[in-house]
């Protein structure tokens, strides 16, 4: 089966977009140039009842990793559970990691509290850059609301003193979607962070950049950089 869909997958490829992604996304794998919503119709056509065979085949190109992860998606919470570290361990780069996080999000829906404790807060202890991205963009996906506010916060100085590229980009991510959500609260934080410099600096910059920030509120987040 899985020949056949990669066969499927290869039909859809587009030298320019290929091109395109190549330029975008720094990744060891090779590209075939598959636009995402493609992937994810042709996953959607996978039967309920193959999806486990789909996924014991080993992905080769990226689009065969985020085709795994709408696979993976597709699956009642218990099951997606049990291979949700499986797909973690082959992400590496911010493209597979976010198409992944997203897809997630009707399957976490009402299980948010338990996911957190089965797999966010594992992801964010570990080494592994993009493990860690994973953890971050989903608490951006599924978090960022009043029960969580505080607690994202707590995580994000916990990676205060991250290097990595990935992750300080995931953080003043998380950070804009906050201010954005919740202004006041955000603004607080902001002003007694540790964070370092580059990270604190991006995340203010990224939510400058917003039109839903008016300017006057702008010219005092600027105040606040380091």
């Amino acid at each position: 089966m899985y020949s056949t869909f990669r066969t499927e997958l290869i039909s859809l490829a587009d030298d320019k977009y290929r091109d395109f992604s190549m330029r975008g996304i720094p990744c060891d794998r090779p590209f075939l140039g598959v636009r995402i919503p493609k992937i994810r119709k042709l996953v959607a056509k996978i039967p309920s009842e193959k999806l486990t065979e789909f996924l014991s085949a080993k992905p080769i190109a990226i689009e065969e990793v985020i085709a795994r992860g709408f696979a993976i998606a597709r699956l009642p919470y218990l099951e997606m559970l049990e291979v949700f570290d499986s797909q973690v361990q082959i992400l590496d780069n911010w493209c597979t990691v976010d198409t992944f996080c997203a897809a997630l999000r009707k399957v976490i829906k009402s299980h948010e509290a338990d996911f957190l404790d089965q797999k966010v807060e594992s992801l964010l202890a570990q080494k592994d850059e993009f493990a860690v991205r994973t953890g971050i963009v989903c608490l951006l996906d599924f978090y960022v609301n009043s029960d969580y506010l505080h607690l994202i916060f707590d995580r994000i100085e916990s990676l205060k003193n991250r290097e990595e590229y990935y992750i300080k980009m995931a953080l003043a991510w998380l950070l804009a979607e906050c201010f954005i959500k919740f202004p006041d609260e955000t603004y607080g934080y902001l002003q007694c962070s540790k964070l370092e410099k580059w990270t604190f600096n991006k995340a203010i910059s990224k939510i400058c950049d917003s039109y839903r920030v008016d300017s006057e509120t702008k010219k005092e987040l600027k105040k606040l950089k380091k």
